[in-house]
C-alpha cells in the first residue's frame, strides 16, 4: 500500500508531506511538482495571497538522480511570510498578538476550540486552513508520476461557478489541460468561462464569496480498481472520502450521480456489447465505475465546494471571551477557490487511483508494477465471450 501524512500549519515555517509505499524507479522531478503547486495557485477571485505565495519546495529524500528509491519520500514547503508571522506562530515561547475569539460561520473554528478546549481559534484555523492541501497537491504529484508510467492521466475542469454552468456533456481530454489552465476559471468553455467570472466580479464587489462544482476525469484507468468484497475498499467510496477532506467540499457524484436518481433503470445504466473482439460501452453515466470496481477506460467525478467562510462582509457570531454578539473575525481569503480546489481535485483523485493500483499489482519496482499490470491486462482482454476462461 502507499500512503502520506501532511504536517504544518497555514502561516508556520513549512508545509511537510511524506509518501511512502511508492515503487522504486519512478521518474520524480522538482519542477514537475513545483509546476503542479503553480497550478494551484490559478484562478479568477483568488487573493493577494496567491500573488506573493512562492511554493518554495524541497525534496528531502526518497529521491535520487530522479528517481524513487522505494524508501519515503519527504517533501518540505517553505512559508515565504514566515518572517512576518514567527512571532504569531511560533513553536515555542509565548502567545504574541490577541486572541482570536470571534468564530466564523462555515469554519472549524468554533467546533475545534471546542473540541480541544482552546481559548484562540488561531489553533484550530491554522490547520484547518486550506493551505494544507499544497501538501496534498504535492502527494498527487508523485501519484500522477506512477500514473504517467502505466498510461493513466487525469484532468479537471471547473463546470460552475454559482449561478452559470457550462454546457453539459463536454468531456476535456489532457490534451486540453494547457487550454483549461489558461481560463481564468479554469472552464473549458469560452461562453461559460465569461460568465463564471462576472459572477466573481459581482461578489467581490457585494464583499462576498462564491462557490462552484468541478469535475475530474481519469483516462486510460485500468479495469477492476477496487473491490465489490468490503465496503472501504470499494473505488468510488474511496473517491468520495478523499474528495470530501477537500476544505469546503459538501458534495460528491460518481459520473451523472444525482440525475440517475431522477431517471428510470432504462435510461439510467450503461449497455454492455461485445463489438471487434471488445466489450465495450456506447456512454458513461455511471462514471466508470460498477460494483465498487473501475469498469476501464474513463473515470469521472464531480465535487461541489461551497462558498467559503472568510468575508469581507463578516457574518454574525458569538465572541466566545465576553458571550456577546459579534462580527466573526476576517482572515486574507479569496472570494472564489473552485478553479485551485479542481486542481486539488485532481490530485486527491490521481492518489487514489495510484493507491488502487499499488494496492492491485504490487511489486517494489516499476518495472516489476508494469510487469504485473500487462500481465492482467492481458488475462482481460482474453476473457471475453470468444476467449478462454
Amino acid at each position: 500500500m502507499i500512503r502520506y501524512l501532511t504536517a504544518g500549519e497555514s502561516h508556520g515555517p513549512a508545509l511537510t508531506v511524506i509518501v511512502e509505499g511508492l515503487p522504486a524507479g519512478i521518474p520524480v522531478q522538482t519542477k514537475s511538482i513545483a509546476d503542479e503547486l503553480a497550478r494551484r495557485r490559478l484562478g479568477f477571485g483568488r487573493g493577494l495571497r496567491m500573488k506573493i505565495e512562492r511554493d518554495a519546495l524541497e525534496l528531502l529524500g526518497g529521491v535520487r538522480f530522479g528517481r524513487t528509491l522505494g524508501s519515503p519520500v519527504s517533501i518540505v514547503i517553505r512559508n515565504s511570510e514566515w518572517a512576518k508571522w514567527e512571532r504569531v506562530m511560533a513553536p515555542e515561547g509565548q502567545p504574541a498578538g490577541n486572541a482570536l475569539t470571534e468564530p466564523r460561520p462555515g469554519h472549524a473554528d468554533l467546533a475545534g476550540v471546542l473540541k480541544y478546549d482552546f481559548t484562540d481559534a488561531r489553533n484550530v484555523l491554522e490547520r484547518a486552513s486550506a493551505r494544507e492541501t499544497a501538501a496534498r497537491t504535492a502527494a498527487g504529484a508523485l501519484a500522477k508520476a506512477l500514473l504517467d508510467e502505466i498510461g493513466v492521466r487525469v484532468v479537471s475542469h471547473v463546470v460552475a461557478i454559482g449561478t452559470a454552468e457550462a454546457p453539459p456533456g463536454q468531456r476535456p481530454t489532457p490534451a486540453d489541460l494547457e487550454a483549461i489552465d489558461a481560463s481564468p476559471v479554469r472552464c473549458f468553455d469560452p461562453g461559460a468561462a465569461a460568465a463564471m467570472a462576472a459572477e466573481i466580479e459581482a461578489a467581490q464587489e457585494a464583499g462576498d464569496s462564491l462557490g462552484g462544482v468541478f469535475e475530474v476525469i481519469a483516462y486510460g484507468v485500468p479495469v477492476g480498481l477496487g473491490s465489490h468484497v468490503h465496503y472501504d475498499r470499494k473505488i468510488d467510496a474511496r473517491l468520495a472520502y478523499h474528495l470530501m477532506s477537500i476544505q469546503a467540499i459538501k458534495g460528491v457524484e460518481v459520473g451523472d450521480g444525482f440525475a440517475m436518481a431522477r431517471q428510470r433503470g432504462t435510461a439510467a445504466h450503461d449497455e454492455i456489447f461485445f463489438e471487434d473482439g471488445e466489450l465495450r460501452r456506447h456512454s458513461d453515466r455511471a462514471g466508470g465505475t460498477e460494483g465498487g470496481m473501475t469498469i476501464g477506460g474513463t473515470l469521472r467525478v464531480r465535487a461541489a465546494m461551497k462558498p467559503l467562510a472568510t468575508l469581507k462582509r463578516p457574518l454574525r457570531t458569538v465572541d466566545l471571551a465576553t458571550g456577546e454578539p459579534a462580527a466573526a473575525f476576517r482572515e486574507r481569503t479569496d472570494s472564489c477557490s473552485v478553479p485551485a480546489a479542481a486542481v486539488v481535485g485532481e490530485a486527491v483523485v490521481a492518489w487514489v487511483l495510484a493507491e488502487a493500483v499499488v494496492e492491485k499489482f504490487g511489486g517494489d519496482t516499476l518495472g516489476d508494477l508494469q510487469g504485473a499490470i500487462e500481465a492482467y491486462l492481458q488475462r482481460v482482454r482474453s476473457a471475453t465471450p470468444m476467449g478462454p476462461r
